[in-house]
């Protein structure tokens, strides 16, 4: 490899990184503006997502799901409990497991976040089929990437 390739391999724009955290950012902070008359922040409305789609799950399936460890989880469920939008609860069987559910509040919040994804659609300036294969691609990349790891 040449050392003007090597160079531009390390330019700050030629970097996936750059590009997906930028992005990212991006995204994060539209969200933030659409979600913030909701009462929630980007990471409770992900665990929100989940709880709309599958009503009751484990605090390590959520976890799961949103590839977070329960050090991060746990402070945003407490906070969606304090506000009334689910609730916690051990399951009998097995005192260990957490189990989160939406409570009225929590279900009826779907509703009012209706408008979100469209806008958010909008915002990127993709439309939906282009937007659906870039997610598509980006799962793809972070399976890659999840997998290269445990090599």
């Amino acid at each position: 490899m040449s050392t003007e390739v090597a160079n531009a391999a390390l330019l700050l724009d030629e970097q996936i990184c750059f590009a997906l955290y930028n992005a990212s950012r991006a995204l994060t902070a539209r969200y933030r503006e659409l979600l913030e008359p909701l009462g929630v922040t980007y990471p409770q409305y992900l665990v929100l997502l989940v709880l709309w789609q599958t009503d009751r799950v484990s605090i390590g399936q959520l976890g799961e799901r949103l590839h977070l460890d329960s050090g991060t989880l746990s402070p945003l469920v407490r906070r969606l409990e304090s506000a009334g939008l689910l609730t916690r609860t051990r399951i009998p069987e097995d005192e260990r497991t957490v189990q989160v559910s939406l409570t009225d509040a929590g279900m009826a919040l779907r509703t009012k976040a209706a408008h979100i994804p469209e806008q958010i659609c909008a915002a990127t300036g993709l439309d939906l089929a282009e937007l659906k294969a870039l997610q598509v691609q980006v799962v793809s990349v972070a399976e890659h990437v999840r997998s290269a790891a445990h090599e």
